[in-house]
């Protein structure tokens, strides 16, 4: 089962532990302004009266934006008529870009959660997908990388 936009921006936020502000924050940075009602709304549970859709337009804006937040401005922006597919390894791209995260440190990440994963293994889920080492990242990875975030950053904030 895949994460939806919202779930993947709640453990995000949840890992890094990110306030609204630093969200909304990295929203405008991508030219978003949304207020904290309508973030709130969009945080809710899905079966709130009060939710509101969240897609991966808006979380694709929030880890561009957080890029620019944690790493400061990029000069150079992609071709705005190129249309980008975030799929996981695209998401594990933009987080280890803006946490400036090493290759040991990601290995690290992973133990937390006894997700062993090899050297190759991990350099497939960054290279290019036209490359031919490219490995597609698969949900439970994926999952194992959120969950390693979330242990990485709570004990280096617990000490």
């Amino acid at each position: 089962m895949t994460l939806g936009a919202l779930e993947i921006l709640k453990r995000i936020k949840e890992a890094l532990y990110l306030d609204n502000s630093t969200i909304l924050e990295a929203l405008r940075i991508e030219g978003i302004d949304i207020d904290a009602e309508t973030l709130e709304s969009y945080l809710k549970h899905p079966k709130h009266k009060a939710h509101q859709e969240i897609g991966y337009t808006l979380l694709g804006a929030f880890l561009d934006g957080f890029i620019a937040y944690k790493r400061g401005e990029n000069k150079q922006r992609p071709d705005e008529n190129e249309e980008v597919i975030l799929d996981y390894n695209l998401i594990l791209k933009k987080l280890r870009v803006a946490l400036e995260l090493k290759e040991h440190e990601l290995h690290i990440l992973f133990a937390l959660v006894d997700f062993p994963i090899g050297k190759q293994q991990l350099k497939a889920l960054f290279r290019a997908p036209s490359h031919k080492n490219f490995k597609p990242c698969d949900t439970q990875t994926f999952r194992a990388f959120l969950e390693g975030l979330a242990e990485f950053y709570y004990g280096v904030t617990a000490h």
